[in-house]
């Protein structure tokens, strides 16, 4: 019986109202004072608790497919995403020219990174972090034009006035001798939300797996930039400038992008940054894009959804405005709005819901100038496992649609 299957769900009910009703029966006859009596009280508790806590979980993932099957939830599930033709023009899984592939990791002791060659100072309240944050191993080399720098940052939003943490990781090229002018393509890569940016580099080792496709020469050097989806924090903004409120999508399309160029060395005009994100993040990384194609000209979805939010942690997104509750679908500007100069990869596993069939549908109805390519798996959920898997595909795909290093 699957994981996400109805009659999964209806036993445990099933179960659980049977426990329930179970110990309203035997509860009077245990009602005696003896050691016996008292633990088969603490056991139809239990049992009562157990059934209750499976149906909850149960209905939970069948509403959200956190995990798809049951060998997701115990972590069998490998493989990489595969990428398919794109909609509206094509952008298929063939990479574009890498820019030369990085020195492997050194094995050398290190917890620490130095500055290289041409190092730029970075945002206010830089922290450097060890190499072990990279690349998650324990004893690696800690020279940077090896295995690159990752730096704890918070960029400040000059015209907006918001401010956020996150991470920056400076790929091995950007300290190599003789690179010490040479300018990079970056990309922002967003959670979910609520989420904690350092997911992104313990979890789904984004700094490790750029890395390893440097190694291989998939992948361009690209600054990556990594941050919460939402620099208003605890509220989420589904990267909306709110009347009135938080303007979180000029945050990352303005604020955020002069910000790191001032900062470090990073490409100028078209094609030099991307977006990416997942769940929450993926729908601010194509909306981003779709509103925004000057400053992000290429976005990746994993598992995003394509509409905004509206429910307690949002607020009012719109002012009551029916008009930009509109714009914020992003079917729906697709359908009314201009098109926009964007390359899209929506990446999803096949059994996420509704998310793959909403993916499909808007590859579908793309149209030039706008290019949408899907990367699948055919199975897995909405959960650190399925986009790690989906990730290195990705990225390689990303950096074939961003500028060379200059």
């Amino acid at each position: 019986m699957g994981l996400t299957s109805h009659k999964l769900l209806a036993l445990t009910a099933l179960l659980a109202v049977c426990t329930v009703l179970g110990t309203l029966w035997v509860w009077p006859r245990l009602a005696v004072r003896s050691w016996p009596a008292m633990f088969l009280r603490l056991g139809t508790i239990a049992v009562t608790q157990l059934a209750l806590l499976l149906t909850l979980g149960f209905g939970v993932n069948d509403y959200f497919v956190f995990y798809s099957s049951w060998s997701d939830l115990l972590g069998h599930e490998h493989g990489a995403g595969v990428i398919h033709q794109g909609a509206a023009g094509g952008a298929g899984n063939t990479p574009g020219p890498a820019a030369g592939s990085g020195p492997g990791v050194g094995s050398g002791p290190g917890a620490g990174s130095t500055p290289g060659p041409g190092a730029a100072a970075g945002p206010a309240g830089v922290r450097v972090l060890g190499p072990a944050e990279i690349t998650g191993a324990g004893s690696v080399s800690r020279d940077p034009a090896r295995i690159g720098r990752l730096e704890r940052v918070r960029l400040p939003g000059a015209t907006t006035g918001l401010s956020t943490d996150g991470y920056v990781y400076l790929p091995p090229q950007y300290f190599q001798p003789g690179g010490e002018a040479r300018h990079f393509p970056a990309a922002l890569v967003l959670t979910g939300f609520p989420g904690d940016a350092a997911n992104l580099v313990t979890k789904l080792r984004y700094p490790a797996v750029e890395l390893d496709l440097l190694r291989h020469g998939a992948m361009k050097p690209t600054v990556l930039v990594l941050m919460r989806p939402s620099p208003s924090m605890p509220r989420d903004s589904e990267c909306e400038d709110i009347p009135n409120g938080p303007q979180a999508l000029r945050y990352f399309t303005t604020d955020m992008p002069a910000d790191l160029r001032a900062s470090y060395r990073v490409l100028d005009g078209t094609g030099s940054l991307g977006i990416v994100g997942d769940s929450t993040g993926g729908y601010c990384a194509v909306k981003a894009g779709m509103e925004q194609p000057r400053t992000f000209s290429v976005a990746v979805s994993l598992s995003g959804y394509f509409k905004a939010a509206e429910d307690v942690t949002t607020g009012d997104l719109f002012g009551g405005s029916a008009q930009r509750r509109a714009e914020a679908d992003l079917a729906w500007r697709l359908a009314h709005l201009p098109v926009p100069p964007l390359a899209v990869l929506l990446a999803d596993s096949k059994s996420d819901g509704s998310t793959y069939a909403d993916s499909s549908a808007f590859a579908a109805a793309a149209r030039p100038p706008l290019v949408v390519a899907q990367e699948t798996v055919d199975s897995g959920g909405h959960n650190f496992t399925t986009w790690d898997r989906l990730i290195p595909p990705a990225l390689t795909w990303l950096s074939a649609h961003l500028r060379d290093p200059a």
